[in-house]
């Protein structure tokens, strides 16, 4: 029988907060009667990982663990959760206690006002200050790239319609970002304030390099504006070279000067040539990034199942 509300937590770390989420949401739940299924996803964290869900689900009601084979990135194990859903409304959250969990209620009331999405509006993060500038200049260059209005204060908690859940699995791209998908897919759109707390427990696994390599992954699988860009780039350069150049002729027509500068010319032959390589790199990323969507290969592999 389908629940009214499903929630997603993909588990890598903060294990321990683990057995106080599912309390708060399952109180929650039972505090207004409705009826709800815990997905929870281990994203290959280790038998201490999975173990601690396999507790949890023997000695609670309504969780389901879900094993994965190995560590495949957050955004896939959180398509492993809402593969398997059967609410009429899904939740997306991270098992860091960051984000509350009677949360959940209100996004689900104010749904309930005609919305199909409604995401948690951070005013107040409870992040280190270089997390949260590097987090603005990331869904900065983000948006302008991807011409999505994405906010940096909003994240994947947040309640989803079955119809929009279902419209995003018919997402089949490698690269996936879930809440990039939830700006894709359009329907109805609503922000809440929620509260935002410090992390008690863990670190986070985004770390400087790993946001570098994630941005880069979001920029070329949802954007052709590079591309864009450097032709816009090569076309300055061709225009402004063509204008040097012509001065050059008149200073040698109507000066009798000889043309100089070896060393601005090889300056320039270094310039252009990495200009070149640079636009000859960014293509080869695109080709990469086709290679591994023509292979097919399956988004995620599950091990282990369990239900309580």
């Amino acid at each position: 029988m389908d629940k009214e509300i499903s929630v997603v937590i993909p588990v890598y770390g903060s294990v321990d907060s683990l057995n106080e989420l599912t309390s708060r949401l399952i109180s929650a739940f039972e505090s207004k009667n409705l009826s709800y299924e815990i997905i929870l996803v281990d994203d290959g964290g280790g038998n201490y990982s999975w173990n601690k869900i396999q507790e949890l689900v023997k000695h609670k009601k309504h969780l389901i663990g879900i094993k994965l084979s190995r560590n495949f990135g957050q955004h896939y194990a959180v398509t492993a959760g809402i593969d398997r859903i059967s609410g009429n409304w899904c939740t997306v959250m991270d098992c860091d206690l960051q984000d509350q969990p009677e949360e959940v209620l209100k996004f689900y009331e104010k749904a309930q006002e005609g919305y199909q999405i409604v995401l948690g509006l951070r005013v107040q993060r409870q992040d280190k200050f270089f997390v949260k500038m590097t987090s603005k200049l990331f869904y900065f260059v983000l948006s302008y790239l991807t011409k999505q209005n994405i906010d940096h204060r909003v994240s994947n908690f947040g309640i989803y319609s079955r119809k929009v859940i279902e419209t995003i699995k018919r997402y089949k791209e490698k690269d996936r970002a879930f809440n990039i998908l939830i700006s894709l897919v359009g329907f109805s759109k609503t922000y809440i304030e929620i509260k935002h707390s410090s992390r008690d427990s863990g670190t986070s696994n985004y770390n400087f390099k790993k946001r570098l390599s994630l941005g880069l992954d979001y920029v070329l699988s949802y954007s052709t504006k590079p591309l864009v860009l450097f032709v816009q780039l090569g076309a300055f350069v061709s225009i402004f070279s063509s204008l040097v150049g012509l001065l050059l002729i008149i200073e040698f027509f109507f000066t009798s000067s000889p043309v100089s500068g070896w060393t601005s010319i090889i300056v320039s032959l270094f310039f252009l040539f990495g200009i070149l390589i640079s636009i000859i790199g960014v293509v080869g990323l695109y080709i990469g990034k086709i290679y591994n969507e023509v292979k097919n290969r399956p988004l995620y592999i599950v091990d282990e199942e369990t239900k309580s």
